[in-house]
């Protein structure tokens, strides 16, 4: 049975309750409005037989006793009318607090399927920086070079980004940090500039084997235009060799920002509830990575709570948020990034 379905069972629930309390208010109506005018033909009868004198007397008798019946009508139906409601509005706070939960479900599960796609995707990432550090054009490029070897690589590599067109450009540094080969020159004139003091660098010369990588933040890199991007990187060995000696590094920088909105803008929600749904991937300190509106783009801080565990949800301020914490994929542990949904109310 799919969220829908689920989510269909307590909608059904609020709206049969509504017609119920609608129905029993009608119909209660209708006995009180018939009670009163029973009444007020038993109270005219009273007139009429104390009118009449001896000869009306047991009339007035059937009048009073009509009466009677009439006001224990009344009480039957105003207690029929507060019982009936009573029972309707607790079945109105069941039916909303199971919606409630079943939607909070449905958006911790939109939020975690985002989530896995982008480790998913991250995964390939590493797994590709990795490979084409041994290639060996790349190799022979820190090893010597020179610039037959760096034209080579920059065409090697530029022969990669055609067949991968994830990524905004490949950078091959000397173990100086110095940009030495790139996959795209035309485009972004980066050879001869320093990487020497980005955290990407440092910590790709600082692997143990060509078995680690290292990953920076998203961040805007100017030298790509300011675009957003996520940068995977290794050093590269001597001999394209796993414990080779390190003689320079490899970064690859992922195009973050059309990846990710492909993402958030895939989660699976009907039409109506993207008018009023934003779809989020935070990073560890919350900050927006991707937005479904296309706002607060490394700017914002969302305050999500997290109290409830690693994957849940809750309802604040008119507003339903589902979440859930990056699983990390393969040997990809992730970066304690989570996906985020945030729905607002239905009008």
């Amino acid at each position: 049975m799919s969220h829908e379905d689920a989510g269909a069972r307590p909608e059904r629930i609020l709206e049969l309750s509504a017609r119920l309390n609608a129905v029993a208010g009608e119909r209660i109506g209708e006995i009180a409005a018939v009670n009163r005018a029973a009444k007020m033909l038993a109270v005219n009868a009273q007139v009429v037989a104390a009118r009449s004198g001896e000869a009306g007397r047991s009339f007035l008798v059937v009048a009073e006793e009509f009466k009677r019946i009439s006001e224990q009508i009344d009480e039957v139906a105003g207690a029929l009318n507060k019982q009936v409601r009573a029972d309707l509005t607790e079945l109105s706070v069941i039916g909303g607090s199971i919606l409630s939960h079943l939607r909070g479900q449905r958006l911790a599960d939109l939020a975690l399927n985002a989530i896995e796609i982008i480790d998913r995707n991250l995964y390939e990432r590493t797994c590709d920086v990795r490979w084409w550090a041994t290639d060996s054009a790349v190799v022979d490029c820190a090893a010597d070079p020179n610039a037959a070897r760096a034209d080579h690589a920059s065409k090697r590599l530029k022969v990669i980004l055609d067949a991968y067109t994830v990524y905004l450009d490949l950078w091959i540094a000397d173990r100086n940090g110095v940009v030495i080969a790139n996959g795209r020159p035309d485009r972004y004139a980066v050879r001869g500039q320093s990487v020497r003091e980005a955290a990407w660098f440092r910590d790709a010369m600082a692997t143990a084997s060509g078995d680690d990588f290292a990953v920076a933040d998203i961040e805007r890199v100017s030298a790509l235009a300011d675009a957003p991007v996520a940068t995977y990187a290794t050093a590269i060995r001597e001999g394209g060799r796993a414990n080779g000696a390190v003689i320079g590094a490899l970064g690859v920088h992922f195009d973050w920002k059309s990846q990710a909105q492909t993402v958030v803008d895939g989660v699976r929600l009907t039409p109506e509830e993207k008018t009023r749904t934003r779809v989020l991937l935070l990073d560890q300190k919350r900050r927006v990575l991707a937005s479904s509106d296309g706002k607060g783009l490394l700017t914002e801080t969302f305050p999500l709570d997290v109290s409830g565990g690693d994957m849940g949800s809750y309802a604040r301020e008119g507003r339903t948020v589902g979440y859930a914490l990056t699983p990390g994929y393969e040997t990809y542990r992730g970066l304690g990034w989570y996906g985020c949904l945030v729905q607002e109310a239905a009008i």
